[in-house]
């Protein structure tokens, strides 16, 4: 029976088979399923990545097979949410090497989108820290890949998007803490020129990313509020055990907001409050590490805000040597326009050299836009702009961008595919993302 499916954007909204399993021996029934099939987890991507004519759920695939608190080391089924594993890893001791800005995403989404968070200037990509994967191939064979075996097949499942066959467990790395703290420090900048120095002067921090203001204009320009962190030390910490965090409620919006309250009026009176909060131009406090990895989780559903419509979120990177005359010029389009967006979260990549995945040295911006008439127009020039820069789009933030940009923007493409089409030789695994992309260039 269909039933009507959507990942975090709410956009697009398809209708739709969707199976799941729970043990290995049933996988075998996986593959014989007609038409095409991809992969899906909580749904956090924000596009079409996860969606197709026919889904599998990877929710009860939740098991973890093995937990080394003397190593670090983790091996857990795709469909352990990174939530599930804090629970139990924080408290002994251990946490995420690598995490985006929502802990509610499955191990089988990290590594399919090689996940980045605020380290990826001195830590990398989710991938850097993977051992191995076991993964479900189209033919029905089962294999296991990592950066020393089958690793042509490991490359192309790092951000390849679930085309190379269905993630079954992931064993991992976790980095070792002495709490459940960050010590971190918010500096106010002026403008758009002081807080890319700031990112220079900062590069040795462990965590490192800024909220930037992209409505305003003037001397003020690109204003923003850097915010850097380390894990805190037992010593800085007067609690019993630092690394148990009190349990907080959660707000929730339980229905969509209504399209008029997201304006550019709106936006710029939330721009300007959240600026002027900071008091002082630089801050120094210890807090827990969810507001500081995932100042968003605390609202649930709060996706619902940007309306019925949906949203999606734009973010791409540009290299390092283009990344301030490149956001220079996109800022001043999105502020001419009045595309201002509540979440305006800038960050610095480090040296990345990947078949598939999205980093690459230099800075990455991330808006997020309601869906109304002539976004996506506006977007389709945003995206020349990207590209002319000599930077690319986010595949899993993506729902719209056209097939030309794509492959003008992943140098690694034709690699890619050649690779896919080993493992994969009918497309068995194919999305509507990888319809609209690659298809038309392969037809």
């Amino acid at each position: 029976m269909k039933k009507k499916v959507t990942n975090w954007g709410n956009y697009p909204v398809i209708h739709v088979e969707e199976k799941q399993f729970s043990f290995q021996n049933e996988l075998s029934e996986i593959n014989h399923i007609k038409g095409n099939i991809i992969a899906r987890g909580l749904g956090r991507c924000y596009g079409d990545a996860s969606l197709g004519d026919n889904i599998i759920s990877t929710l009860k695939f939740d098991k973890v097979l093995s937990f080394s608190k003397e190593t670090g080391e983790i091996e857990c089924e795709s469909g352990v949410s990174l939530a599930d594993i804090l629970d139990f890893s924080v408290p002994s001791g251990w946490f995420l090497p690598v995490t985006p800005g929502t802990k509610f995403v499955t191990v089988g989404g990290a590594v399919a989108s090689d996940v980045h968070g605020k380290n990826h200037h001195v830590e990398g990509s989710f991938s850097n820290h993977v051992i191995h994967i076991k993964i479900l191939l189209s033919n029905g064979e089962i294999v296991i890949c990592g950066p020393n075996s089958n690793k042509e097949l490991f490359e192309a499942t790092c951000g390849g998007m679930g085309l190379t066959g269905l993630i079954i467990s992931v064993k991992f790395k976790l980095k070792q803490i002495e709490t459940a703290y960050i010590s971190q420090k918010q500096i106010k900048a002026n403008n758009l020129e002081e807080i890319i120095n700031l990112f220079q002067e900062h590069k040795e921090a462990t965590y490192s990313m800024a909220w930037i203001d992209c409505l305003k204009k003037g001397r003020n320009f690109g204003r923003s509020i850097l915010m850097v962190g380390e894990h805190a030390k037992k010593s800085e910490i007067k609690k019993k055990d630092p690394l148990i965090l009190p349990s907080k409620m959660k707000l929730s919006i339980p229905f969509n907001f209504p399209g008029f309250i997201l304006n550019t009026f709106s936006i710029k009176s939330f721009n300007f409050l959240y600026y002027h909060k900071n008091t002082k131009r630089t801050i120094e406090n210890i807090i827990p590490y969810e507001p500081f990895f995932y100042p968003l989780d605390s609202i649930l559903n709060w996706n619902r805000m940007y309306g019925k419509n949906g949203f999606v979120q734009y973010q791409f990177v540009l290299p390092l040597e283009n990344s301030h005359k490149g956001l220079i010029d996109i800022l001043t389009r999105i502020s001419k326009k009045g595309m201002g967006s509540f979440l305006a979260v800038l960050k610095l990549f480090g040296k990345q050299e990947s078949l598939i995945s999205f980093p690459m040295e230099g800075f990455t911006l991330a808006l997020d836009f309601p869906i109304k008439k002539g976004l996506f127009e506006f977007l389709n020039e945003l995206d020349k702009v990207v590209l002319n820069y000599g930077g690319r789009i986010y595949l899993t933030k993506d729902a719209r961008m056209n097939s030309e940009v794509f492959w003008n923007s992943y140098p690694n493409i034709n690699q890619f595919l050649s690779i896919v089409n080993k493992y994969n030789p009918e497309f068995k695994y194919s999305s509507l993302q990888s319809k609209r992309l690659i298809s038309p260039k392969l037809s």
